[in-house]
């Protein structure tokens, strides 16, 4: 079953093309990677799914219902979460009240507090942030703030959860872990579009890629067929 869908995609910036024509889909319960270099339009993308920038032309589609005009608030009680490049939590706000908080706003209508206080503590748990419950969220390190920022979107219960660069900055380790806690997210029935420049990483938990540059959809296929695309390799990958 398709789960999320954009035709004919495109934004403009004054007279910039930032994503032109791009048309794609991502079937329930699988895990697709967006890569290309820097400014291809990866994060663009994904603010048009999200609703954080009005589409300039073309639909996108959650569950077949038009999404394209709706805010970013709403698109996130249909059920798509996400993710950001640049890490946006409330910094001043504990670890705890970060999730507790996207506990509250999600796509249950009537949840209480004893239910969102339980939940947030699973959550907790379930990224490995129980021992820091009561830090400030700006005073993690680099790692914990990007978990922190993944339990906070699966708070809001996803269907579908946006990951943008989730490895970005992070030691090999790091890496591993985070490539397991994404895993583990697929594995409670979640559907992940996940942008990442760690080949090793978007290789190996992808079942299909789709590559951008310049704003455009330049190859998609399984991770085999995009690391001998001759046009992906050209413009991304590199010569072994």
């Amino acid at each position: 079953m398709r789960i999320l869908e954009g035709k004919k995609i495109t934004k403009f910036f004054g007279g910039l093309t930032a994503v032109h024509n791009v048309d794609f889909d991502i079937d329930q319960g699988k895990i697709v990677g967006l890569i290309g270099p820097n400014g291809a339009g990866k994060t663009t993308l994904f603010n048009l799914i999200s609703g954080a920038l009005p589409v300039t032309a073309g639909e996108i589609r959650y569950k077949d219902r038009r999404i394209t005009s709706l805010k970013p608030n709403q698109i996130c009680k249909r059920g798509i979460a996400r993710t950001f490049q640049l890490i946006k939590l409330f910094g001043n706000m504990t670890v705890f009240e970060n999730i507790f908080l996207a506990s509250m706003f999600g796509m249950s209508k009537h949840i209480n507090k004893s239910d969102a206080n339980k939940e947030s503590l699973e959550l907790l748990e379930f990224v490995g942030l129980s021992a820091a419950r009561a830090t400030p969220a700006k005073e993690l390190t680099l790692v914990n703030q990007k978990r922190l920022e993944v339990a906070r979107a699966l708070a809001t219960k996803p269907e579908l959860l946006l990951l943008d660069e989730l490895m970005a900055g992070l030691n090999p380790t790091e890496v591993s872990q985070s490539m397991e806690l994404v895993k583990m997210i697929h594995d409670k029935g979640i559907t992940i579009f996940m942008i990442e420049h760690v080949m090793k990483a978007i290789m190996s938990v992808c079942n299909r890629i789709m590559v951008l540059d310049h704003g455009v959809k330049i190859a998609e296929g399984t991770p085999d067929e995009i690391t001998t695309n001759k046009k992906v390799i050209e413009v991304y990958l590199g010569e072994e």
